[in-house]
């Protein structure tokens, strides 16, 4: 009875067994004819996948994504048109997104607290993060509207490629070849529309509803006339004074001005009252944005729109 038992126990044991070979068999045939183990899964994704990019702004995350290009995979926090990026409260999934950036780009200068708040309260190790204040050198009262400058945006290119290179050191020549396309090609009509504007319109008069324009007024070399005061004063949410008030009326009484730049995102019944009072003196507006209008236009296209209608206002006025 043992015997048998014995030999009972034995033939299971090989069967056993010769299972056990068959499923490490199987296995084996799986690996060989494309699945991975776990270390060799770390290994693909090392070289394969995309640097996780966070943008406060979706004018830097355009900005972002054309030189990343298939290399990264990029998110922009504001993206709406009818979101004030100075008043924007942040969100629990915000939250996890930067916490899982492995590169976090955001203005700094004042207008965007919230972001430098999300990067303290998730705070990472190996993440890289890019502050265009930071970048340009400048302090917090400076203007916040970088992006309307083309000598910063050139600069803010310069450090995200060079950051791109650092985090994706293996695919550092294609983010050069990227930042040389994107410089070259895509910002040319941008780029050509400033030096044309420059030259022919240099020293020509305007006025504007706020500081977003400023930056881009001195590159262009116009005559901002609109007191800086009174600039600040609309882009911070506060009341321009009494002087400065008239001085802007003053201005469009008589004709002052050229041109009008006026944010539409930022139409307070004060600003809309300066807009009617130009267009009924016959001084035409140019409108402008904030963020990217629409909001899946890409950078270059949504400020060469802007600079096209700014030079068909200066030429409409001037005759030339």
């Amino acid at each position: 009875m043992i015997r048998w038992r014995t030999m009972i126990l034995s033939i299971v044991a090989l069967t056993v067994t010769g299972l056990g070979v068959l499923l490490l068999g199987a296995c084996s045939g799986d690996d060989s004819s494309g699945a991975t183990t776990p270390s060799s899964a770390a290994n693909s994704n090392v070289s394969s996948a995309k640097i996780q990019v966070v943008a406060a702004e979706n004018f830097w995350g355009s900005i972002a994504s054309q030189i990343g290009g298939n290399k990264v995979s990029v998110t922009a926090i504001i993206t709406s048109p009818d979101t004030d990026p100075h008043d924007y409260e942040s969100t629990p999934s915000d939250g996890r997104r930067v916490a899982s950036a492995q590169y976090v780009i955001y203005n700094g200068l004042g207008y965007d607290p919230w972001a430098g708040q999300l990067l303290d309260a998730n705070p990472a190790r190996d993440r890289t993060t890019l502050k265009v204040q930071d970048v340009l050198g400048l302090q917090d009262d400076d203007n916040p509207h970088r992006w309307y400058s083309p000598d910063d945006v050139l600069k803010v290119i310069d450090q995200i490629s060079a950051d791109y290179k650092k985090i994706g050191a293996a695919d550092a020549s294609y983010f050069d070849s990227q930042k040389t396309t994107f410089e070259t090609v895509a910002l040319k009509q941008y780029n050509d529309l400033v030096q044309a504007i420059r030259q022919k319109y240099s020293g020509a008069p305007v006025a504007a509803t706020e500081s977003i324009v400023s930056p881009l007024a001195d590159a262009l070399g116009l005559n901002m006339l609109t007191p800086y005061s009174f600039l600040q004063a609309i882009s911070e949410g506060t009341d321009p004074t009494a002087q400065d008030k008239a001085t802007f009326d003053s201005q469009i009484a008589n004709k002052e001005i050229d041109v009008l730049l006026f944010n539409t995102q930022n139409a307070r019944p004060d600003v809309q009252r300066l807009v009617d009072a130009a267009t009924a003196k016959g001084i035409p507006i140019v409108e402008v944005t904030e963020t990217l209008i629409p909001e899946d236009a890409t950078f270059q296209d949504w400020q060469s729109k802007q600079l096209q209608d700014l030079q068909r206002a200066l030429a409409q006025v001037n005759g030339r």
